[in-house]
């Protein structure tokens, strides 16, 4: 198990645990950052990244992208 962070450009994995106050967990929820989800990294500048979940491309910051487990 390894933070989002760590995953290279083109990587795809699964979602195994989303850290973080009850609050960040809600959000991350719902813009698809569930366990047992898919995640691909499709680029990444300066820690921040943009990744494909559910059918969607989202831009995350690297502070929310260490919360998540794959």
């Amino acid at each position: 198990m390894m933070p989002l962070t760590f995953m290279n450009i083109g990587e795809t994995k699964t979602i195994t645990k989303v850290g973080g106050k009850n609050e960040t967990r809600q959000f991350l929820e719902k813009l698809g950052f569930v366990v047992g989800g898919e995640v691909t990294v499709v680029s990444e500048i300066n820690g921040n990244m943009i990744v494909n979940v559910k059918d969607s491309r989202v831009a995350i910051g690297k502070d929310m992208a260490a919360k998540i487990m794959v």
